[in-house]
């Protein structure tokens, strides 16, 4: 076997650690069931990352990082105003989560775990800090793409999405209904729309 890089062992524990909370909870993410599910020995942990603590922000960056590549790709699509661009985006992540319900149950269950560990206790900030940022640069793209300019702060907007989208997350992941979380996005789409205005003419 190729002998890996420490950075390249880690993004590997981090994908271990991801599939291992994915499939049995936070609890069952020791750092043994870690590197089982790597295919490493135990000694390979701690050469590669501090602590479990520490892996566990990087699973953090990985599903946020898996989602941002699906909303771009839906905000780049022919979206027709800003309405269809909200929408496409919205329904690009629901997609997202119906692929991978048990990832989305698991960053659910990350962030109440984090809230009861004290050394985690920062964990949800830092993970929320990156939702609010990858929402921000899909409104900030989204302005250039369709020639609009936001009429709110983009910082606030952005909170507004991820309240939404933890909303459709959360209730699909519930009831499993599509009817009713693709019709949330509608209303979300109608709701958030009026927050666009066109683009000022620089030459006036």
């Amino acid at each position: 076997m190729a002998r890996m890089s420490a950075s390249d062992r880690r993004a590997a524990l981090a994908r271990a650690a991801l599939t291992v909370v994915e499939r049995d909870g936070v609890h069952a993410a020791t750092t043994r069931a870690i590197v089982a599910e790597a295919g490493m020995p135990l000694g390979s942990f701690h050469y590669a990352v501090p602590s479990r603590d520490e892996l566990l922000r990087d699973v953090v960056e990985l599903v946020v990082a898996g989602e941002g590549d699906a909303a771009f790709a839906a905000l780049l699509a022919d979206a027709v105003d800003p309405a269809d661009a909200i929408r496409r985006t919205l329904t690009a992540y629901l997609e997202h989560v119906r692929a991978a319900p048990g990832r989305e149950q698991a960053m659910f269950e990350l962030t109440q775990y984090a809230l009861r560990t004290a050394d985690l206790q920062d964990l949800p900030a830092e993970q929320y800090a990156r939702y609010h940022a990858l929402a921000a640069r899909i409104l900030t793209a989204a302005q250039a793409h369709l020639g609009i300019r936001w009429t709110v702060p983009v910082a606030e907007l952005a909170r507004l999405v991820v309240t939404v989208t933890d909303g459709v997350t959360l209730g699909w992941l519930a009831d499993r209904d599509d009817a009713a979380a693709e019709r949330t996005i509608d209303l979300a789409a109608a709701a958030l729309a009026p927050f666009a205005e066109p683009a000022s003419d620089p030459t006036n």
